[in-house]
């Protein structure tokens, strides 16, 4: 399931009265058909072009994102971090990482590696707990 929204980034681009393929250049990726794809919710910006795409945009990464809730997803996306990435960053195994995104975790991660999340995400600890929350509980 998709955490970019769609149309945030064609309003955001045309409120700065920016082509696609514009866009594409200022971004650094190939073509405006790649913006096309990401407008019309067939394909997402990776956590670091999202990072980049907000930055052209002029929006924090957050305003490109689906609802308000905040999850682990969203966290790592606004910080720019793939999954391996972020499970380096805080010295756990991709797989436990994605396990804890998804819910699909036994016993959450030690308070230790939720101070090292938090700080991979800079984000609040409460933010990483509430995160965990949302994955084990879905609302």
């Amino acid at each position: 399931m998709s955490c970019v929204d769609p149309p945030a980034i064609r309003a955001a681009r045309e409120r700065l009265g920016l082509t696609q393929h514009r866009l594409a250049r200022l971004v650094g990726v190939a073509g405006g058909e790649r913006i096309s794809r990401w407008e019309l919710g067939l394909d997402e910006p990776r956590p670091d072009l999202l990072v980049r795409l907000a930055t052209v945009l002029e929006l924090p990464p957050a305003d490109l994102l689906v609802g308000a809730r905040r999850d682990l997803r969203k966290l790592r996306y606004c910080a720019g971090l793939s999954s391996p990435e972020l499970a380096a960053a805080v010295h756990v195994s991709t797989r436990s990482y994605v396990r804890w995104e998804s819910g699909a975790w036994v016993r959450p991660p030690s308070a230790e590696i939720l101070r090292a999340l938090a700080r991979a995400l800079n984000v609040p600890v409460g933010a990483v707990c509430d995160a965990l929350d949302l994955a084990e509980h879905p609302k």
